[in-house]
């Protein structure tokens, strides 16, 4: 959620930049500067009216005291009304600023001055690529048909089970996937990230403290009898950890890793091209969170890049980095960046982690904030980013590292899998 005082120093500004995220802030703008105006007037009639009240409380005491009987009646009617007048400032000042949140939870995050113009992912910057694209021969095989070769994935049993997008993990398959989770944990661990084990299962307002609520493009699984929704990141429980809090500027940064199952509707996905592993309802990931100071968090951001580049590098594959433009960068997001592996029988970029800044904007809404040294509180920076999305990191090191004798495991998962190929 914007702070309302940097939209009431700097509109037009701010009218500008979201723009640049094909948002219309005009008229929002201008309606959070009118609501604010009403606030502060209420604010001040009310001020001003306990402070009368105030001074005519010991001016009735002074006229009883000079035995001023009907002078004191008068001051006590007077205070009656001013009582009810006061009622009715704080009712003012109570709609203003509620009308004021409701309307902030519809504008999006201002975008970094990096992020780029454009509106969708085919104007997303290439700003680093890594790695070597296999040369598979013209009978490899893709994802999909490797897992059924050697039975490590069946979508069938899942679509049987639950419905499209629920995978069975069988064998090799299942034992990849823990090795990967473990893989990754363990790097996290190393880089000085503390491990946290979240609920699957949040209230509203977790979701609306990291800004998955209102749920505008549908995406979130809910179980209405609890009120509750299945989380499509570990994001959104680890970064709640923090909700109305008050950390003090020595614990900063905060950096925090949960491996969790994932669960995202993709409402909207259909058409897409969603083929085995690319596009799951449910999958797993490991995902990192860090909470620092305004001042420190762009350098906190790039050190979360360094740590997503180690873990592709590590694993062998052929990967880039995208600065995502400002039609395809999330609602919340200040900056992000998307990396993607080459999934090389598919012959396509698949993403498997975003990292990003939300600056003030998630903080704001959780009213997650610190103590500088002068003792004067201010509002945190969240950052986050995938480490890995394991689903098409699966499709993408099967594809890669088949050969005519099996598919070898990348010697970093050796340890974890115990076996180096897939037979």
């Amino acid at each position: 959620m914007l702070v309302v005082k940097e939209i009431l120093e700097h509109p037009e500004e701010t009218i500008r930049r979201l723009a640049v995220k094909h948002f219309d802030a005009k008229e929002a703008v201008e309606r959070v500067i009118a609501l604010d105006s009403t606030r502060r007037t209420a604010q001040q009639s009310l001020d001003a009216s306990l402070a009368r009240q105030k001074k005519m409380a010991s001016e009735i005491g002074a006229k009883m005291k000079q035995g001023l009987k009907e002078e004191a009646s008068a001051l006590r009617d007077e205070v009656a009304r001013l009582k009810e007048e006061s009622i009715r400032f704080e009712e003012e000042k109570k709609h203003a600023e509620e009308a004021i949140e409701e309307l902030l939870l519809t504008i999006p995050n201002t975008p970094h001055s990096s992020v780029p113009e454009g509106k969708g992912a085919e104007d997303n910057e290439v700003v680093e690529t890594g790695g070597e694209i296999p040369e598979l021969p013209a009978d490899a095989l893709p994802h999909w048909d490797l897992a059924k070769k050697y039975d490590l994935v069946d979508f069938e049993l899942g679509v049987k089970i639950t419905g499209a997008g629920f995978p069975v993990y069988k064998g090799k398959g299942a034992r990849l996937q823990r090795a990967l989770i473990n893989f990754f944990l363990e790097q996290a661990l190393k880089a000085g990230y503390e491990e946290v084990e979240p609920p699957y299962l949040v209230n509203e307002a977790s979701g609306y403290g990291t800004g998955q609520l209102p749920d505008k493009e549908g995406q979130m699984y809910f179980a209405p009898l609890d009120n509750l929704y299945l989380i499509p990141t570990a994001e959104v429980p680890v970064t709640n950890l923090y909700r109305d809090v008050i950390l003090e500027e020595k614990e900063l940064p905060i950096r925090k890793v949960a491996y969790s199952a994932c669960f995202r509707r993709e409402a909207g996905s259909y058409g897409k091209d969603v083929r085995g592993l690319n596009r799951l309802h449910q999958f797993n990931k490991v995902e990192i969170v860090q909470i620092d100071t305004p001042e420190r968090s762009y350098e906190t951001l790039n050190k979360m890049l360094d740590h997503v580049r180690g873990l592709v590098r590590a694993l062998g594959l052929p990967w880039h980095v995208l600065r995502l433009c400002g039609g395809d960068i999330s609602f919340t997001s200040a900056l992000t960046y998307d990396f993607e592996v080459y999934s090389a029988a598919q012959k396509r970029w698949l993403e498997v982690s975003s990292v990003s800044n939300f600056e003030s904007y998630q903080a704001n809404r959780l009213k997650c904030r610190y103590r500088t040294a002068d003792r004067k509180t201010a509002l945190c920076h969240t950052l986050n980013g995938s480490a890995l999305a394991l689903p098409r990191i699966v499709a993408a090191l099967l594809e890669n590292n088949q050969t005519p004798e099996g598919i070898r495991i990348p010697e970093v998962l050796v340890p974890y899998t115990g076996f180096d190929m897939i037979q």
